[in-house]
């Protein structure tokens, strides 16, 4: 009965800042592109309204 309208929260679930910074790093190629992410995370990538 509930499924239907789970299904539909999720497909309406806009990520969080969290969610999008991780998924922002598990993107990362190498260890050097990691540390670029994290850097670009340190300086608020994600918290800037961008």
């Amino acid at each position: 009965m509930f499924a239907p309208i789970r299904r539909l929260a999720r497909a309406l679930h806009v990520p969080s800042i969290a969610e999008r910074e991780a998924a922002y790093l598990n993107g990362s190629l190498d260890l050097v592109d990691l540390e670029y992410r994290q850097r670009q995370i340190d300086r608020g990538l994600f918290r800037n309204g961008r």
